[in-house]
């Protein structure tokens, strides 16, 4: 099987498992798991940031630093497309009690401008905004990369606003391969940020929460609220120590697999990409008389999956996808379109 759903895909490597298998641990929520106090240390110098937390994923990094940065009754702002606001369950509602404002932007970046005019004081009548929330890279727009001198305008403006700023960092390492710009560089800019370690890094379980000893401080209340208490966890935290080691070089890798498969679509008349050149591992496209359900179905039976997101297609790259892999899936792509090889001839308007 050829799993191009996502990088959460990934499993863990026969190195991996053994670093796992050797982990040294101790109870994590009294601080005193080596390994997880190790990838802690890692996490931070990689970051520039003074202090972490190590969590289960992703979004409860997000829901716990919105939590920690606001108050109930204020406002945050995000890009439209951001996962926080798409993606997440409106969890950020539900914790943190802030009100969501949504800005515009193409490829899932906005102005520094924009912030400057959406960041209100409050007042009786409406909240004060304390949170600017920005993702690297940014998934719905197609694994995007904030350029850096644009994320500093932005997180900029924000602070002039008396905003913090967050950074959902969940593929932050995608970034840093792909501009070459260290991730202590784009994260100098924010005040909290989070790497993940489950989707392109290759680890079953992990996500590192960095910032202020402050912000940590309270971010391990919070975490502690929602069941995040952790024992013996640096057996999970064995397999992010050995994703640093070994799988943060790589990622370019999977760039370079998404661009083979972008350009290789880019040749099927009926597909219109959205990403046509990615500026890292991931692309989204739509495809003209076709139904997902009867695309998806009929590209299974090849052994080969995509995900659906909203009205359009996504292939992401990853550790387990292999360049064999890819020109198998065009192919598979180019077959089922054309009605090569199963008996089946696409039709010229879509069934009602």
């Amino acid at each position: 099987m050829i799993d191009l759903r996502s990088d959460t895909v990934t499993r863990p490597t026969a190195g991996m498992r053994a670093a796992i298998a050797a982990a040294e641990v101790g109870d994590e929520q009294r601080g005193e798991d080596p390994t997880v106090n190790r990838l802690l240390e890692r996490v931070c110098a990689l970051l520039g940031k003074q202090a972490a937390l190590f969590l289960p994923g992703g979004t409860m990094c997000n829901h716990i630093a919105i939590a920690a940065h606001t108050r109930p009754g204020a406002a945050i702002l995000a890009h439209r497309d951001a996962h926080i606001l798409r993606a997440e369950s409106a969890g950020a509602v539900m914790l943190a009690q802030v009100q969501t404002e949504a800005l515009d932007g193409d490829r899932g970046r906005f102005t520094a401008e924009q912030v400057r005019r959406a960041a209100t004081a409050g007042s009786r009548y409406e909240p004060a905004t304390r949170l600017l929330c920005v993702e690297q890279t940014h998934n719905f727009a197609g694994g995007a990369v904030w350029p850096l001198g644009e994320l500093a305008e932005v997180c900029a403006a924000a602070h002039e606003r008396g905003l913090a700023v967050h950074m959902d960092g969940a593929r932050l390492l995608n970034a840093v391969a792909a501009t070459g710009v260290p991730a202590h560089e784009f994260a100098a800019h924010v005040d909290s940020v989070w790497i993940c370690f489950t989707k392109g890094l290759g680890a079953p379980i992990g996500a590192v929460l960095a910032g202020s000893e402050r912000f940590v401080s309270e971010s391990r209340r919070l975490k502690h609220i929602c069941g995040g208490a952790l024992r013996q966890a640096g057996i999970a935290a064995a397999g992010c120590l050995y994703a640093l080691d070994h799988h943060v070089q790589r990622l370019a890798d999977d760039h370079v697999l998404a661009r083979r498969f972008a350009e290789g679509l880019q040749k099927m008349e009926p597909v219109r990409l959205h990403t046509p050149q990615p500026d890292s591992n991931m692309v989204f496209f739509e495809l003209n008389g076709w139904t997902h359900s009867a695309f998806l179905d009929r590209l299974a039976t090849r052994q080969i999956l995509l995900g659906p997101v909203g009205d359009r297609l996504r292939a992401v790259t990853h550790l387990d996808v292999t360049a064999d892999d890819i020109d198998r899936a065009l192919q598979a792509i180019e077959d089922i379109l054309t009605g090569r090889g199963d008996g089946f001839r696409r039709r010229s308007r879509p069934t009602r």
